[in-house]
Formats: C-alpha cells, sequence, structure tokens
C-alpha cells in the first residue's frame, strides 16, 4: 500500500490521529488480519548471579547489560547456554549492538569476530539494535547476519526530534539494505528531555511507524516499558507484536491478574487475537 509524503504531511499536519490511525490498522490487518504476537521474556542480568532458577514459561531469555569486557560478555553467555533451563530450548539473546560495537574497538577485534565468538558460546540473538546509536547500522546489522546470529529487534534510543518522518524514512531504507529485520520499535527506550513526548505523540509515531516502515513486518511496542495501556492503543493504530511480557506465573492477584491472562485480555480488548510466540518468532501453542 503505497501513501504518498503528501498525504502523509497532511494527515500530520491536521494532527488527524483518527485517520491516520485508521489507514495504518488497514496496513496492519492486510499484513498480519487480526493476529497479535507476544513473547515471555526472562531479564538475566549480565553479571553472575549464581544458579537462581530462570522461569520455565519464557519464550526469550535475555541478557541486559552493558558488557565491560569481552571475556565478560562470552562467559556469561555460555553459562546461561549451558544452563538447564535454556541448553538450546529458549532462545538466548542479549546485549545492545551498540555496546558491541563499542566493545569490539576497545578489545581491538573486529565486531565480526565478537559477534562470532557470542555466537559460539551460545548466543543466538542480539537483543537490540538502537538505529539512533549504530556508528554504521547498513554494516553492523549485516555483521550480525553473516556471523550467524538473528537481530531481535531494532529499537530507536531517543528520538532526535519530534519530526518523526524523516527517521522512518532512513529505517525503511536501512532494511530495504538489509532484508533481515524482523521487528522494529519505533518508540524511544529513552525520553529526550529536549523533546518530550505525550500519548498523542506516541500513538501518532506508532502509526506512522506502520505506514511508512512498510517492509519490516511487525512493529512493536514494548509492554514493560510503556505499559498496558499505551500498549493496547498501540494495537488499534498499526502495532502487532507486544515485547517483554513477564514469565512469571503469578496468581497472587487471581488468574485475571497474572501476567498471561493480561496480555491476552488486553490484546482481546484491542479487537485482536492473542497468539504467543518466542524469540526466533515461533508460535507457541
Amino acid at each position: 500500500m503505497t501513501v504518498s509524503d503528501a498525504d502523509l504531511a497532511s494527515l500530520t499536519a491536521a494532527h488527524d490521529i483518527i485517520g491516520l490511525g485508521m489507514l495504518a490498522d488497514e496496513v496492519r490487518r492486510r499484513r498480519h488480519g487480526v493476529r497479535t504476537t507476544f513473547v515471555r521474556v526472562a531479564d538475566v542480568p549480565l553479571a553472575d548471579g549464581g544458579d537462581q532458577p530462570l522461569p520455565p514459561l519464557a519464550g526469550e531469555i535475555r541478557i541486559v547489560g552493558t558488557p565491560p569486557s569481552r571475556a565478560a560478555a562470552v562467559e556469561r553467555v555460555r553459562q546461561l547456554a549451558t544452563s538447564a533451563a535454556c541448553a538450546g530450548r529458549v532462545p538466548l539473546s542479549g546485549f545492545s549492538l551498540a555496546d558491541l560495537e563499542t566493545l569490539s574497538m576497545q578489545e581491538g577485534i573486529t565486531l565480526r569476530a565478537l559477534l562470532e565468538e557470542l555466537r559460539a558460546a551460545g548466543l543466538e540473538l542480539v537483543a537490540e539494535a538502537p538505529f539512533d546509536r549504530l556508528q554504521d547500522a547498513r554494516r553492523s546489522i549485516e555483521e550480525v547476519n553473516i556471523a550467524g546470529l538473528a537481530l531481535a529487534r531494532l529499537t530507536i534510543h531517543q528520538t532526535p526530534s519530534a519530526d518523526a518522518l524523516p527517521l522512518l524514512r532512513a529505517v525503511t531504507d536501512l532494511q530495504r539494505s538489509v532484508a533481515v529485520i524482523r521487528a522494529f520499535a519505533p518508540l524511544p527506550r529513552r525520553i529526550n528531555p529536549a523533546v518530550p513526548t505525550t500519548g498523542f505523540d506516541d500513538v501518532t509515531r506508532v502509526a506512522l511507524a506502520r505506514v511508512i516502515v512498510d517492509n519490516i513486518a511487525s512493529i512493536q511496542v514494548d509492554w514493560s516499558l510503556y505499559g498496558p495501556k499505551l500498549a493496547q492503543v498501540a494495537l488499534t493504530v498499526g502495532a502487532d507484536d507486544v515485547d517483554a511480557i513477564s514469565p512469571e506465573d503469578d496468581l497472587t492477584d487471581g488468574r485475571r491478574r497474572a501476567p498471561l491472562e493480561e496480555i491476552r485480555r488486553n490484546i482481546r480488548a484491542a479487537s485482536q487475537e492473542p497468539v504467543e510466540r518466542n524469540g526466533r518468532f515461533d508460535l507457541l501453542q
């Protein structure tokens, strides 16, 4: 579905979130129907926490933190990859690609060599590639692919300006070059104090991402970062995938408040059909 620059400029200039949202929802439904995928993620610290059990219901085990050294990163991957909870059954992801770029330079090795070493230790996915922090987005993402790893998601670290169109066009151009990005999370991981966003801005950005970035399969929203209310609205304006659902099956507040039931309920309330996946984007029963 092709939308002209003039049409997009008209919709954004008029602050027509209803019209833009309907357009994005149409694009989304053509690609995914009413299906919305979600993944339960177990975040584990980079520092070794001992033999703490990992949640058995996680669809992705994700190492969080900035590695201080190549040896520390490789050793932590090896520990988790050989643990009983992971051991090839649950996809192991970790690290920001921007941090790995920096680490490779500090260690005096190529990014590809570092990625290959992490893969040999048991890493399956690079957790995120923050588009606006990468020194060479195209080359670094290609190195991930060449090293035999997958990229879990393309993200935005901090929105550079209130005008999202140039950035979204650049993301489209990047995917045209690399063709391996499976999911794009257009909402910033960090809020720019000079350009604070509102709920209106966030919903508009999700809708624009779905319309403009038409060569990336999934537009993703982070449940833990943005909360269920914004995530639910995002599903009605183009988003089709929800990241970072808790893998804990906590029934303390009753089954309806347990993480799995809560995400399913919120997706259905947005007139979508919830489908659980793992970090590989394999659909789970």
